[in-house]
């Protein structure tokens, strides 16, 4: 607080030189007479002012957390060499889930699944799998593959549904590179997925009437089955083929059924296809000790598949098409025989000859 004192003075008039002398005189008595006292006062502090060092006033507040920016990850991406060379091949490893011979309802949906192994040169990138032969099933034309780079492992699927009538029903299958080539399976094209509706057994499908049980490679014995309506479709497409290409039909003999059927069952116990016999036999020798003397014969086998597998393999095969098509044949045998769990499941034996 300050405190200021004034003198007032009353001046009389006088002449210009005396006021001046008055004014400076009072100048100076102003000056000496004034007395200020002055008491500092504290400047007040804004109440909503908080400096950097002081704690949170309000009771439970927790400062902010500045976040942390996320860090960014980056894929890395591989580009896929092709060589334009390569070569497909592929190996059954196994069916992850409807076992050949399945007991299913009638219209019942099922899945079915198997494990291959990419075994050829060339990346599957756009590879699918394709319907091609045998009872539908409502499988779709064809569904994509998962991509699979060499010596992978892949499981391929198909959604399926049973047939409404009881019976023994059998979906062929093949796997396909981009430009709709068959990727070779083996010394095979197709795949398949068996199934049996309503019945416990296909009534197609009965046990061997053989009286003897071919020995399997392994010394031992094991049980196959035939099915006559695949050894007839067998010889009815041979023999429409024939008839196709301007050449006669093909008779049933005998002795040349029982040679190829006695193969047949040979190839499924041995677990292999070949012309040789487990007992190192030749497909000539068979059809000799068997008492037919051929002044022409040949043998064409299949295992894999089922009779338009079997077909369609025989008749895009140069050497398989032109023993179909020979002109010498005039009879021929038919042998089928089925081994569950075998390394191919079906194996076909055909004996062409001439007398």
């Amino acid at each position: 607080m300050r405190q200021v004192q004034v003198w007032t003075m009353v001046f009389k008039k006088k002449s210009p030189m005396k006021k001046v002398f008055l004014i400076l005189t009072l100048a100076l008595l102003l000056t000496s007479c004034i007395s200020v006292e002055v008491e500092e006062a504290d400047t007040p502090v804004p109440s909503n002012f908080i400096t950097a060092t002081l704690p949170p006033t309000k009771a439970g507040y927790v400062p902010p957390t500045p976040s942390a920016t996320p860090a960014i990850t980056l894929t890395p991406t591989f580009a896929v060499t092709i060589d334009p060379n390569c070569e497909d091949s592929a190996v059954l490893i196994r069916d992850v889930t409807i076992m050949d011979g399945t007991q299913l309802k009638p219209g019942e949906k099922f899945t079915k699944t198997w494990e291959f192994l990419n075994n050829g040169t060339c990346p599957w990138i756009g590879y699918s799998i394709k319907f091609a032969a045998g009872d539908q099933m409502s499988a779709p034309l064809s569904a994509p593959i998962p991509e699979t780079l060499l010596k992978e492992l892949v499981q391929v699927s198909v959604e399926l549904t049973a047939p409404t009538t009881n019976g023994s029903y059998t979906g062929y299958f093949t796997l396909n590179s981009p430009n709709g080539k068959d990727v070779p399976i083996g010394i095979e094209k197709t795949f398949w997925v068996k199934i049996n509706v309503g019945g416990s057994t296909s009534p197609q499908v009965t046990a061997s009437s053989s009286t003897k049980t071919p020995s399997a490679g392994t010394g031992g014995n094991c049980n196959y089955t035939q099915n006559a309506g695949y050894v007839s479709q067998i010889a009815s497409m041979i023999n429409q083929e024939r008839t196709n290409a301007g050449l006669s039909a093909l008779a049933i003999n005998s002795i040349l059924t029982d040679a190829a059927q006695s193969h047949a069952a040979d190839m499924a116990c041995s677990g292999r296809v070949s012309h040789t016999g487990s007992d190192g036999s030749s497909a000539y020798g068979r059809i000799l000790a068997l008492g037919y003397s051929p002044s022409y014969s040949e043998e064409i086998i299949y295992g894999g598949g089922g009779p338009q597998a079997a077909m369609t393999g025989w008749m895009s095969d140069q050497v398989h098409r032109d023993a179909i098509l020979n002109p010498n044949a005039t009879e021929m045998g038919v042998g089928y025989a089925y081994l569950a769990g075998g390394s191919y499941g079906d194996y076909f034996a055909v004996e062409l000859g001439s007398p």
